[in-house]
């Protein structure tokens, strides 16, 4: 099975912003290119941190409301400073959580999902910025047709890692959604057969209705 990577999903051409990049000038980038957030880079290309839209609504948040109703909430100290700040440097959040291209798609998602994180700028092994994914590039696997992934399981997982014969399982997709249907020789092939179903790209989910000759939790040991 071959599994899309970071580098297969993410955006190449990156906006950036500078340490020194004002905050006018970000509003416009995001506006420009149609983005939520630009990565902020040294002179080494390395991402610093993240500017997203939340960053700069804080200099919003702060103001005093004209017509009364919404009171000034009460902002810690690191709150103020960001709603104050003028340069990418100072409205940024640190540090950078970043990704690395050959990253798959589950190890992209449980990052994303431990840092509470929108995008992961994509570095080499310098460290230097080679793109940005996002969760909408992570959910394109989603996108793969139901025939593609109805012959990757029929073949790939099957046949060749499984070495199971075209009559023994059969397979239906539908919206992603996998439907097995057979027998097989032992019981304890049918967890490994969903497993191995559900790490495929742009499996939903994996519905097993597969019957077995031998019942693996009733054999006996060796030699007992």
């Amino acid at each position: 099975m071959q599994h899309r990577t970071v580098a297969d999903l993410m955006t190449h051409d990156v906006v950036r912003a500078r340490r020194d990049t004002p905050f006018k000038e970000i509003v416009e980038l995001l506006a420009e290119n149609d983005v939520t957030a630009v990565p902020v880079v040294d002179d080494l290309d390395r991402p610093l941190g993240v500017v997203s839209e939340a960053d700069l609504l804080r200099k919003c948040s702060v103001r005093s409301d004209p017509s009364g109703h919404a009171p000034i909430p009460h902002l810690e100290a690191w709150e103020r400073a960001k709603a104050a700040g003028v340069r990418a440097e100072e409205l940024m959040s640190t540090p950078a959580v970043c990704a690395r291209p050959q990253w798959s798609v589950v190890e992209a998602a449980r990052l994303m999902a431990t840092e509470n994180v929108k995008r992961l700028p994509v570095v080499d092994e310098a460290d230097r910025l080679r793109g940005i994914v996002s969760r909408g590039d992570l959910l394109r696997i989603f996108l793969r047709r139901d025939d593609a992934i109805r012959d990757e399981i029929t073949v790939d997982v099957l046949r060749q890692t499984l070495g199971l014969a075209p009559s023994d399982v059969t397979v239906e997709v539908r919206g992603g959604q996998v439907t097995l249907e057979g027998s097989v020789e032992v019981s304890s092939l049918i967890p490994i057969i969903e497993r191995l179903c559900r790490n495929v790209d742009g499996v939903v989910s994996v519905t097993a209705h597969i019957g077995y000759r031998i019942d693996a939790s009733r054999s006996s040991p060796t030699g007992a």
